[in-house]
């Protein structure tokens, strides 16, 4: 087991890696979106190292697994296996790509890198925009937790312009290569994504038509709470939740146990251990907090449950030694609210909202956020709730391999082209995939 000091020797390195990779990956020619000569588009960003990923609005994507020999093998999703696509690139100059039998040139998009300020912290941004004159939606891109570079892999900055759609993306602080600590504050990442759309507004001008935020996983209590600092025209939550992280560590144990086939009385014991965790976190490790977890964690451990005890944020402290533990309250000050109220920020907001939920997320559960969703909806709120069937977190639809793990392998027919038609105009149309659509209620 790595010990805490270790593991964050180890995520230093990895942001110095991203921030290299973000300046070198525009210099990558391959790169961008592609229009095929059926008319689809496809989108090609990196992957690390010298692998690429490819993507469609249809939600269909692979990894393309760079040969000895230049060539690409192309993998179904996150899986290891082949996914029967035959993908390859023409010279630089060109901008030429085979798919399959199809083959498509690269389409002209209006990039310009920029960077802005925010107090003494330095943020690197990027705005993609359709050609033309007239305007445009625009969709500011924010983070989840993730440390790496969103330059670098945030996957909509080429598959949304490709539609028509507009896109500001930017490194969040600490990350890639922009300046400032690394944070979980709600808040300050909020008046981060403040400044980001203000950028996006001034660099885009008169082509700016409706501007809102997406925002994925922990970017999902952001984007409400940002635009409530701000205006926005609309704001589309991905896999994001309207409980807090505490609540989100809570319900996932329960659903892990539970499709595990624990009992109810060994449920209670593991949420038992998840409660000890959470308590020691929220008060930031405080010694009587460490002595109650470490006693129960050692009561338990030889029971036959307690090897499939996770939870979201429990399982991150659960291998710690009690040494470590002590440790960890100066390690771990990343700025999280334990408690954050997103249901209170939500009550609000009278901005229009997209939730795209995956019904399967083990991740951020999504039950009792489905339920405030929807009881924001009978109190009259303009949000639109789609839940994905089989899908988890990042709405990725997957399967299950032989150890029992979930191997994810694209997203959900029309989850991204509902995001894009929301982004155009603020409705849904029709049926997308299998998603089960909760509309706002309409006006007497």
């Amino acid at each position: 087991m790595k010990s805490l000091f270790i593991a964050f020797f180890i995520a230093s390195i990895a942001f110095a890696g991203a921030a290299n990779a973000a300046e070198e990956g525009m210099n990558d020619c391959r790169i961008g979106a592609y229009r095929l000569d059926d008319g689809s588009s496809v989108s090609i960003s990196t992957a690390g190292d010298k692998d690429l990923r490819w993507r469609r609005v249809d939600g269909t994507t692979g990894l393309l697994k760079a040969g000895a020999d230049g060539a690409y093998t192309s993998l179904l999703g996150w899986t290891e296996k082949p996914d029967g696509h035959t993908i390859s690139f023409g010279p630089c100059d060109q901008g030429e790509i085979h798919f399959d039998t199809r083959t498509g040139h690269r389409i002209p998009l209006d990039i310009t890198e920029t960077k802005f300020t925010r107090g003494d912290v330095t943020l690197a941004g990027r705005l993609v925009m359709p050609k033309g004159a007239g305007p445009v939606p625009i969709v500011v891109l924010l983070h989840g937790g993730e440390s790496n570079s969103a330059l670098e892999f945030q996957q909509f900055q080429w598959l949304l312009p490709a539609e028509g759609v507009g896109v500001f993306v930017y490194d969040k602080r600490g990350t890639g290569i922009s300046t400032g600590k690394f944070t979980a504050d709600f808040g300050v990442l909020a008046d981060d994504a403040v400044a980001a759309m203000a950028e996006a507004r001034r660099l885009a001008g008169p082509r700016a038509g409706r501007v809102g935020y997406w925002g994925g996983s922990q970017g999902g209590w952001v984007a409400p709470l940002a635009a409530l600092r701000t205006h926005t025209d609309f704001v589309i939550v991905g896999f994001g939740l309207l409980i807090d992280a505490l609540e989100e560590d809570r319900e996932e144990i329960a659903l892990e146990m539970s499709l595990k086939g624990h009992s109810p009385a060994d449920t209670a014991k593991a949420q038992a251990v998840g409660y000890a965790a959470q308590t020691m976190l929220a008060s930031q490790f405080s010694t009587d907090s460490i002595e109650r977890f470490d006693a129960l964690r050692a009561r338990y451990k030889t029971e036959p449950w307690y090897k499939d005890l996770e939870g979201n944020l429990t399982r991150l402290v659960l291998p710690l030694s009690k040494d470590d533990l002590v440790s960890a309250s100066k390690m771990l000050s990343i700025g999280l609210a334990w408690d954050y109220d997103g249901m209170a920020v939500a009550k609000r907001l009278d901005t229009p909202q997209l939730w795209q939920l995956g019904a399967d997320d083990l991740e951020a559960p999504v039950a009792e956020t489905s339920r405030r969703l929807k009881a924001l909806i009978d109190e009259g709120r303009p949000f639109i709730v789609a839940t994905f069937p089989r899908a988890e977190h990042g709405v990725l639809e997957y399967v299950v391999n032989a150890k029992g793990e979930r191997d994810d392998t694209r997203n959900p027919e029309g989850y991204v082209r509902m995001l894009i038609d929301f982004a155009k105009d603020g409705a849904v149309h029709g049926r997308y995939g299998q998603a089960t659509i909760d509309l706002p209620k309409k006006a007497d």
